[in-house]
């Protein structure tokens, strides 16, 4: 089943640079404003693995849900991965309401106001949400047909736009390209394209080659990944820019 995918946030920044990546892809939907106004199947969050719902979107979705989500998300947490969710994977829970009918939440940090600019994680986090979307339809097929994610990892996690968009965009075509039964198997495709999804020092991020291009190739340039069959050119990275008001 298509499902639609919309990518919304309030930073004008990670707006621009999603819509240079996905141009090619204009069944994407880019909007710039509030994840509280999208009308689909499932909202995503970036979280921490604890599922502590207190800053950024994720404090925003605990008030305008209550404080019951939190407790849902952290309950789902403690049943399925003993109280503390890895990066690379992601719950998925109702929300009590029509729309949205689930929260994804999915971690791009261990902790909470971690830099992960040298790390593979916005790869991991976008790819496990889209895994839960998929693993929610195996559960109740139709039930997730839409679903909106913001810049992850962006703000907090002081990753790039540039580079945040680059990243969703792999985990999106590896999103429509396969179907995956669980999170491993989802890892261990995105690692043939990625490479080695363990973070990075600087020192091995240099040795690392940018994706090779798509059909329609862009400049190549560095950026926090490896070398990958069939992926889109990283671009440079930028030094962060101090005035993120995104929620990632």
């Amino acid at each position: 089943m298509l499902v639609a995918v919309t990518l919304v946030d309030i930073n004008s920044k990670m707006i621009a640079a999603w819509r240079e990546t996905f141009e090619e892809h204009p069944e994407v939907q880019i909007v710039q404003g509030s994840m509280l106004e999208q009308p689909v199947s499932a909202w995503v969050t970036p979280t921490n693995s604890r599922g502590s719902m207190d800053g950024g979107l994720d404090g925003v979705l605990k008030k305008h849900f209550g404080a019951s989500i939190e407790k849902s998300v952290q309950q789902e947490i403690g049943r399925r991965f003993g109280g503390l969710m890895p990066v690379g994977h992601a719950t998925c829970v109702p929300t009590g309401q029509m729309q949205p009918r689930y929260l994804i939440s999915t971690p791009t940090m261990i902790g909470s106001s971690e830099n992960v600019s040298d790390t593979l994680n916005v790869a991991l986090a976008c790819a496990a949400a889209f895994q839960a979307v998929h693993m929610q339809n195996a559960r109740e097929p139709g039930s997730v047909r839409s679903v909106a994610l913001p810049g992850l990892g962006a703000n907090t996690g002081q990753v790039p736009v540039e580079i945040c968009a680059d990243l969703m965009w792999t985990a999106y075509h590896l999103f429509r390209e396969r179907e995956f039964t669980d999170f491993g198997e989802m890892r261990k495709a995105l690692e043939e394209q990625l490479g080695d999804l363990t973070p990075m020092t600087n020192a091995t991020k240099a040795t690392k080659a940018s994706k090779p291009a798509s059909t329609a190739a862009k400049p190549a340039a560095q950026g926090p990944t490896s070398t990958a069959p069939s992926a889109k050119p990283t671009p440079s990275v930028k030094k962060q820019d101090e005035d993120f008001d995104d929620f990632g």
